[in-house]
């Protein structure tokens, strides 16, 4: 099977909305689609942009080599991301065109850096962490998996910020 360039968003809603606005902002994926449970009930006049239902996914997975969890809850992030996995498909990581990424900053599968959003030397981020627009994680610092660093929030350097954390806008945790 040749690979494609096709992502899959998880969740249709506002996060998917903006994380296909990063994916088409970086130029990259030939196709952006999604899925959602409950999007359809709320916006029905939209149905053309949701493929289908979570329960889907076996289905697109051989049409979308990429897939992204646009889901704020770190449980179910972390439970469609290992659904993703479990069908051959590769976590996407976003990274808005206007965000700074240091070179030796590592970002592991499925995280998501928004606009102006900057990320340090050496820091660490797990997966399918997001990274909101202003919002700044400082060198050697060490996001777990499945955070949300929201808007404007700072991550101190060195700083080590436990898995399924939700950093509020403008909040600075020290450890």
């Amino acid at each position: 099977m040749a690979q494609n360039k096709n992502l899959l968003i998880l969740g249709a809603g506002q996060y998917g909305q903006m994380a296909a606005e990063i994916a088409q902002e970086m130029g990259i994926f030939a196709k952006i689609a999604f899925l959602d449970d409950s999007f359809l009930a709320c916006h029905p006049e939209q149905a053309t942009r949701v493929e289908g239902s979570m329960a889907d996914l076996p289905k697109f997975a051989a049409d979308y080599r990429y897939g992204f969890v646009a889901i704020g809850n770190p449980a179910l992030r972390r439970r469609l991301t290992e659904q993703l996995l479990q069908n051959n498909m590769t976590p996407a990581t976003l990274v808005h065109p206007t965000a700074y990424v240091s070179p030796s900053a590592k970002l592991e599968p499925g995280c998501c850096i928004e606009p102006l959003a900057v990320v340090q030397t050496d820091a660490v981020l797990g997966t399918a962490t997001f990274v909101a627009s202003g919002a700044v994680v400082r060198h050697n610092a060490v996001v777990g998996e499945y955070c949300h660093v929201d808007c404007n929030a700072v991550v101190n350097s060195t700083a080590n910020v436990p898995a399924g954390t939700h950093i509020l806008a403008q909040e600075a945790p020290n450890a």
